[in-house]
C-alpha cells in the first residue's frame, strides 16, 4: 500500500508539533512556531524530551513530530518523514563513555537514553551482548559517574546531544565515537533524528508542511539572532558557546533537505535495522512527496 492509497481524515484545525528542548530543534522550529513564516494550518508547539515523543509516536499522538530515525522505522505505517528539519551529517554520532577505558562492552552494562533511539540502536549493532539500562538521556552522565542506576551497576553511557560537548568536564572518557563507526563502515552521514507527518493527513498538507519547516529553518539561518532567547529559555544550563556549537553541528546541509546521500543513509540504517531483528521489514514510502 502506498500513502496515496490510504485513506485521508480531514486535517485538524490546528497542528500539535512537538520536538525537542535542544537547540538544533528551537532553532529550526522558531519561525514556524511563533507565526514567522506560513504553514497549511495554525501550529501548535509541544516541546519534549526525545524518549516521550519517540513513545507518543507509537501512540500516533501528534499529527506532526521530530523523533529518532529508529523509531521511525517502527510507526511507518502511521508516518512518513519529511525530506526537512532533521538530523543527518557527519561527526554528530553518539559517544560511549566511561569513568576509565574498557575494553569489548559485550556482556557490561551501559546506560542508554531510550530504546527507540539511533543511538541505542547502533550500540546494538555494535555490541549484540550488551547489557542496558535506560533512562532520560541527561541522566545517563550522572550515572555513569555514580556507577549506579536505580541500584543497578553502571559501567559506560551512551550519551546524545549536547552530552558530546560536555563529558569530560564529568570526569568521563571517550571509548567510541559511533558516528564515526557508522561513517567507517557505509562512507555515508549518520541519522538521527527526522520529522515525520501522520500519512492520515492530506497529500497536500503533507507536502506543505514540507515546505513550511524548510522556510522555517531558512527564516533562522537569514536571521541567526532573533531565536536566541527562544533557544536559551529551553536550552536547560546549556553554556551560550555550547549552544551554539550545538546549533552548528547538527543543523546542516540535510536538515534543508535530505538529498540524495541522506536518503542512501537512511535506507542503510534501515536495512541494517532489519538485519539486526529491530525492525520488520516495510514496503512504506520513506519520504513525503510533492503532492
Amino acid at each position: 500500500m502506498t500513502a496515496s492509497s490510504l485513506p485521508a481524515a480531514p486535517d485538524p484545525a490546528t497542528l500539535e508539533l512537538g520536538y525537542s528542548f535542544c537547540p538544533n530543534d528551537t532553532f529550526i522550529f522558531y519561525a514556524l512556531s511563533h507565526g514567522k513564516t506560513d504553514s497549511p494550518l495554525p501550529v501548535q508547539e509541544l516541546l519534549e524530551d526525545v524518549q516521550t515523543l519517540n513513545d507518543w509516536a507509537v501512540e500516533a499522538r501528534l499529527p506532526i513530530t521530530k523523533i529518532s530515525y529508529r523509531a521511525y522505522f517502527s510507526v511507518m505505517k502511521d508516518y512518513v518523514a519529511l525530506r526537512s528539519g532533521g538530523a543527518l551529517g557527519r561527526g554528530v554520532g553518539p559517544l560511549i563513555v566511561a569513568k576509565t577505558p574498557l575494553g569489548d562492552l559485550n556482556g557490561r552494562t551501559v546506560a542508554s537514553p531510550g530504546a527507540l533511539t539511533t543511538a541505542e540502536l547502533l550500540l546494538r549493532i555494535v555490541y549484540p551482548q550488551v547489557k542496558i539500562v535506560r533512562m532520560r538521556y541527561d541522566e545517563v552522565m550522572p550515572a555513569v559517574e555514580r556507577g549506579e542506576w536505580n541500584g543497578e551497576r553502571v559501567e559506560a553511557g551512551l550519551i546524545i546531544h549536547e552530552s558530546r560537548f560536555t563529558y569530560p568536564a564529568h570526569g568521563l572518557v571517550k571509548l567510541l565515537d559511533l558516528g564515526a563507526w557508522w561513517e567507517g563502515e557505509t562512507g555515508l552521514p549518520l541519522p538521527l533524528g527526522a520529522i515525520l507527518v501522520r500519512r492520515d493527513l492530506s497529500a497536500e498538507t503533507r507536502w506543505a508542511l514540507n515546505e513550511a519547516v524548510r522556510s522555517s529553518l531558512d527564516y533562522a539561518w537569514a536571521n541567526p539572532q532573533e531565536p536566541k532567547a527562544y533557544i536559551r529559555q529551553h536550552a536547560l544550563e546549556m553554556s551560550d558557546e555550547v549552544m551554539q556549537a550545538h546549533i552548528d553541528l547538527y543543523v546542516n546541509q540535510f536538515s534543508a533537505d535530505v538529498g540524495d546521500e541522506g536518503e542512501r543513509a537512511v535506507r542503510e540504517l534501515y536495512r541494517r535495522a532489519v538485519a539486526a531483528g529491530a525492525v520488520a521489514e516495510s514496503e512504506w514510502p520513506l519520504f513525503v512527496e510533492p503532492a
